[in-house]
């Protein structure tokens, strides 16, 4: 009986398994949305919302104490500064994962654990990406075309020439 046993042990050992989490968790927080399995994605949301609250204080001890947990400077001024600012009126709850489904190669549970508030950021830099992705078709379509444009004049400088 699993009575009063929380969490999984991925099949690592205790130190892997905490910097796996930390890794996890540090990669979340600077980017916002992260690819992972669902399982760890699962553990992964407990480890981040704990840290959260804890940043929510906003206090020295506070920031000590994630600090040494998430050991990227630049990812907990972050945290304390532009997350905490955006999530700190809510009282709980600020992840999220969503499921994907299969991945390929080992039929794994595949899901994305993102930041809840965050989704204007996403999906701001998924259109940025996608005008850069349009203008680059359309530039190609031009090249393409003036290139066909070149090979008709081409084509019709041919026969004039043998007519002489």
């Amino acid at each position: 009986m699993r009575h009063r046993v929380k969490g999984r042990k991925f099949n690592r050992t205790a130190s892997h398994r905490a910097a796996l989490l930390r890794s996890l968790a540090t990669s979340l927080l600077k980017y916002k949305r992260i690819k992972t399995t669902v399982a760890k994605a699962k553990e992964a949301k407990s480890f981040v919302e704990a840290i959260i609250t804890k940043a929510r204080k906003n206090d020295l001890a506070a920031r000590r104490h994630v600090l040494s947990i998430i050991q990227d400077k630049d990812v907990v001024k972050e945290l304390f500064g532009e997350i905490i600012g955006k999530i700190g009126e809510r009282p709980g709850g600020y992840t999220r994962v969503i499921k994907l489904g299969n991945r390929r190669g080992d039929a794994a549970e595949v899901a994305i654990l993102e930041l809840v508030d965050y989704n204007d950021v996403i999906n701001a830099k998924a259109e940025e990406h996608k005008e850069k992705k349009e203008a680059k078709a359309r530039s190609k379509k031009d090249k393409e075309e003036t290139q066909n444009v070149e090979e008709a004049k081409v084509v019709e400088e041919k026969p004039a020439n043998e007519s002489k």
